[in-house]
C-alpha cells in the first residue's frame, strides 16, 4: 500500500469511530440514583436479607435504648438452646402478672396457674408484646435457684448471643426492654443483624408474620382457656409482603420498629429507633422499604386496625 493510500484508510478509520463515539447506541445514559428517603427517627437502617447489605443507614452507630424490640432477642435465645422443647408446658406465677402490673408493661394477659406451652408462649411475647410472656420465659430457661437468679442468668445468655453475633455496642440488661439502669441498648447496624439472624429461624418467621394467634392453655382447674392474641406490628396486613417483625416504645427509647417485608425473592429487613412517633415509625419503614425494592406506594399505605382493647405497644 503506498503512503497515500495508507494516509487514505487511516482518514476513513478515524471518521468511523468518530461516528462510532457519537452514537446513543454506544454509550447508554445511565439513570441518576434515586435519592435517600428521609426519616423522622433518630437511627435507622435497611438491610437486604441474603446478602446483609445496607442501601440505607442514619446514625447507625449510635447507641440507643430499643424498649420491647429487646424481645427479639430474648425470643431467638430461646429458639436457639440446645434440644428446646417448644411443646414444654410452663405454668404460669402469680409474680409474672404481678410485674406486669408493677411496671405497668404490656401484657398477655397471662392467667395464675395456667399451663403453656413455649411456642405459645412466644407468640405471646412477640404479638402483644407481653412482658409477662418474656419473664416466664426467663424463669424457665434461665439457671439458679430463685427467679432473680434464673432471670438474670438469661439476660447473660441474652449477652452470649449478641458477643456470638459480634456485636460490640449491645447490650442487655433485660428480658424485655424494661431497663431501670439504662443499660439495655443498642445501635440500628446492630439490632439489624439480631433481626437477621432471627429471621433466618424458620419458627421464629411463623410467629413475627402472623397478625393474630389463638393459644389453647390448660387452666389450674384442668379446664382449657383460649388467649387471642392481635400482633401490635400494624405494618403486617398494610403494607404488600411485610412479614414481621416487633414493636417497641419506651420514655426514653421513643417509638421503635423492627420491620421486615418480603417482594418476590427479595427481602428486607430494617430497624428504626426513636421515631417521632408512633405513627412515623410505620411511615419511616414504609419509605424504606419502598427505597430498597424501587417502589412508591408507601403514601397509599393505610395501617390495619387492632381490635378495642387489643394491646398496644
Amino acid at each position: 500500500m503506498t503512503t497515500k493510500s495508507a494516509r487514505r484508510v487511516a482518514t476513513v478509520a478515524l471518521a468511523g469511530g468518530l461516528l462510532l463515539t457519537a452514537s446513543p447506541l454506544a454509550a447508554p445514559a445511565v439513570a441518576a440514583p434515586k435519592p435517600a428517603p428521609t426519616i423522622s427517627a433518630q437511627g435507622g437502617i435497611l438491610m437486604d436479607q441474603a446478602y446483609g447489605t445496607t442501601p440505607f443507614s442514619k446514625s447507625a452507630t449510635t447507641r440507643r435504648q430499643m424498649a420491647s424490640t429487646t424481645k427479639i432477642a430474648t425470643a431467638i435465645t430461646v429458639l436457639t438452646l440446645p434440644n428446646v422443647d417448644l411443646n414444654r408446658k410452663v405454668t404460669v406465677k402469680q409474680e409474672y402478672r404481678d410485674y406486669v402490673v408493677r411496671e405497668g408493661a404490656s401484657t398477655a394477659d397471662l392467667r395464675t396457674g395456667d399451663k403453656l406451652t413455649v411456642r405459645q408462649l412466644l407468640s405471646g411475647l412477640m404479638l402483644p408484646s407481653g412482658c409477662d410472656a418474656a419473664y416466664a420465659l426467663a424463669d424457665t430457661f434461665g439457671t439458679g435457684k430463685t427467679s432473680a437468679e434464673r432471670t438474670k442468668s438469661f439476660i447473660g445468655k441474652m449477652n452470649e448471643k449478641a458477643k456470638a453475633l459480634k456485636l460490640t455496642n449491645t447490650k442487655f440488661d433485660s428480658f424485655d426492654g424494661i431497663s431501670s439502669g439504662g443499660n439495655n441498648y443498642t445501635t440500628p447496624a446492630d439490632l439489624v443483624k439480631i433481626a437477621r439472624h432471627s429471621f433466618a429461624n424458620t419458627t421464629f418467621r411463623d410467629i413475627v408474620k402472623a397478625t393474630s394467634y389463638k393459644a389453647a392453655a390448660t387452666s389450674s382447674t384442668g379446664s382449657t382457656r383460649t388467649y387471642t392474641w392481635y400482633n401490635t406490628n400494624k405494618l403486617l396486613g398494610s403494607y404488600k409482603g411485610a412479614v414481621g417483625m416487633k414493636t417497641g416504645t419506651g420514655s426514653v427509647a421513643g417509638p421503635c420498629l423492627v420491620f421486615a417485608a418480603t417482594r418476590g425473592t427479595k427481602t428486607y429487613i430494617g430497624v428504626v429507633l426513636n421515631a417521632k412517633t408512633t405513627t412515623e415509625r410505620y411511615n419511616d419503614a414504609t419509605k424504606l422499604l419502598d427505597y430498597g425494592f424501587g417502589v412508591t406506594t408507601s403514601k397509599k399505605v393505610k395501617l390495619r386496625q387492632l381490635p378495642a382493647g387489643a394491646q398496644q405497644d
